[in-house]
């Protein structure tokens, strides 16, 4: 099994190194895309490697996506390629996991309609606003979407990652 996590400067350093650890723990291959190849820092100053633009990525050699918080969803949100691969994932039925204000890139890509999810308490105002259906609990599981709202809720989180993919196996 393999996941991407897309990702940019300014992301919570937690939501993308712990789910980036627990997965390859689990035995899970896990790449890093931004919106170019090359070191982006975490707003707590932690840098990893992305090793693929988005541009470079295909949807298809990957088995669930992962998009943690932080400031990078700001910038994220704005790209035609981050956009057009959530929806390529969503299309595909593939797990798909975003963490804090990760769910504003779920919003812009049009995938959350009809769904129940939740965010950090900051953004959960622009997901009601969007006639999504928000729900304050640590995850939220609907179908292939996993939600979370902040770095305290991390182990839920991941957790519910690997259940879900792991179901996907089977």
């Amino acid at each position: 099994m393999k996941a991407l996590i897309i990702s940019a400067d300014g992301f919570e350093d937690s939501e993308l190194l712990q789910p980036c650890q627990k997965l390859a723990q689990a035995g899970i291959a896990v790449d890093i895309a931004s919106l170019q190849k090359g070191r982006i820092t975490g707003k707590h100053g932690h840098a990893v490697e992305a090793s693929l633009a988005v541009n470079e990525v295909n949807a298809t050699d990957y088995d669930a996506l992962i998009l943690p918080g932080g400031k990078a969803p700001g910038k994220l949100r704005r790209d035609q390629t981050v956009l057009e691969l959530t929806k390529q994932f969503m299309t595909a039925n593939k797990p798909i996991a975003a963490i804090c204000h990760g769910p504003q890139i779920l919003l812009s890509a049009g995938v959350l309609q009809g769904r129940a999810a939740t965010c950090y308490k900051s953004v959960a105002g622009e997901l009601r606003k969007a006639g999504i259906d928000y729900v304050d609990r640590e995850v939220v599981i609907d179908g292939n979407l996993i939600t979370s709202r902040q770095p305290s809720d991390l182990p839920a989180f991941i957790d519910a990652i690997v259940q879900v993919m792991n179901k996907r196996v089977r």
